[in-house]
């Protein structure tokens, strides 16, 4: 007698759910790929993607389709050759540091810039062999005094973390060009609706997706683009590194980039505004931002920039720390929170998070002092963002 067939247990199956053709129709947006690695059809097929002979995807790590929808976004926004996504702001800034050094090499790098960028030049880099000179890139003299022949890199940003230093990127690339060193800028306070940097010769650009080009508070990103000539090597240190970014984080920093203009438009508006209501007043003993007349760097920016200035803006009070304490105390509409980029107003105090692990006597050097405060205006109402400021003050 035939033993008729069991029926499989549920332990025995493992169904796997295929894609869904939409038929004619295109969604409007676009899909989340939330997978790791990708079924290919012979050794073959995976070994002719894996070398990038054809398009296609084998493992996440190395590409995926919503990190290349964003990074073909960023590159049109930057003119770019090339653009790769990366899982932060410093993983971007490491591709290109590890992309185009190693032992022996020299880096000049500006010493006004984020407090982590300067830990990873000066210290961890350092440990590999490479030694880099901390100079004010502002002084073009003394970067070139300070390039040696096996300087291979110059690292600066735009507008500059914390104090809003203009960097005259045309003046840099060419000093760099002259001395076979490639300028890698950072343009992550500026973003590509203010400012382009490889149309003025830099070679390497990148944002911190995190922030303004997101702008919502709820990715860690970053974003690293340039020119071909000095390309090859990067994608190779991400995937090596594992500097990759989620799939997820990518969906939704494209999202975010629909708005970029019109949020970055409005936030630079009432920078502007909430910049020139703190020059009025007596508490305020600084203003740092290069839309005002004032600003060392307020011609350059104009050149640079046009009429927008971004949506950051640095002050410091008068009585140091204490009266930043005070002020964050009534300030009860502007959080404390160490980013930027956000839709609304927030703050954050450089010498106790992004440049505390820097020596007291150089942030003294460079300015940086309790009474500083870094401001990142939002999308309120010009109103609005003033009667914050106002409450935080004591003047409301």
């Amino acid at each position: 007698m035939t033993e008729k067939p069991q029926p499989e247990r549920a332990d025995d199956l493992c169904p796997r759910p295929d894609f869904v053709d939409p038929g004619a129709t295109r969604p409007i947006s676009p899909p989340i790929y939330l997978a790791a690695v990708y079924q290919c059809d012979d050794p073959t097929q995976a070994a002719s993607m894996l070398a990038g002979n054809e398009h296609g995807y084998v493992y996440s790590r190395d590409k995926h389709p919503n990190a290349d929808l964003l990074a073909e976004k960023c590159r049109e926004l930057h003119g770019a050759d090339h653009a790769m996504i990366c899982g932060s702001g410093m993983s971007a800034i490491s591709a290109g540091a590890l992309a185009l050094v190693a032992s022996g090499d020299h880096v000049v790098v500006s010493d006004q810039i984020y407090g982590r960028t300067l830990q990873l030049f000066t210290s961890e880099l350092a440990r590999y062999g490479v030694a880099s000179s901390m100079i004010d890139t502002c002084d073009l003299n003394a970067v070139r005094a300070a390039l040696r022949p096996n300087t291979k890199l110059i690292v600066v940003e735009t507008i500059t973390n914390p104090l809003l230093r203009v960097s005259d990127i045309a003046s840099l690339a060419e000093i760099g060009r002259q001395h076979g060193a490639a300028l890698l800028v950072d343009n992550t306070f500026a973003g590509p609706t203010i400012c382009r940097p490889l149309e003025h010769g830099a070679q390497l650009v990148v944002e911190s997706l995190t922030k303004i080009m997101n702008g919502h508070s709820d990715v860690l990103l970053g974003m690293i683009c340039g020119q071909a000539a000095v390309w090859p090597r990067v994608p190779v240190v991400s995937t090596t590194y594992g500097l990759s970014a989620s799939p997820f984080d990518c969906w939704l920093a494209a999202r975010g980039l629909g708005t970029l203009a019109l949020r970055m438009e409005r936030a630079s508006t009432n920078a502007q505004v909430a910049a020139e209501y703190l020059a009025t007043r007596p508490e305020v003993a600084k203003v740092f931002y290069p839309g005002l007349a004032s600003h060392l760097d307020h011609a350059l920016a104009r050149r640079l920039c046009g009429d927008r200035f971004s949506h950051m803006v640095t002050f410091e009070l008068r009585g140091g720390l204490a009266a930043t304490e005070q002020f964050m105390h009534r300030a009860k509409r502007i959080p404390f929170c160490p980013s930027l980029g956000d839709l609304s107003t927030t703050l954050s105090h450089p010498e106790s998070t992004s440049h505390r692990t820097m020596p007291a006597e150089r942030r003294a050097a460079l300015g940086i002092t309790g009474g500083t405060i870094r401001l990142s205006v939002g999308i309120e109402s010009p109103a609005a963002v003033v009667a914050a400021l106002a409450e935080g003050l004591g003047a409301s």
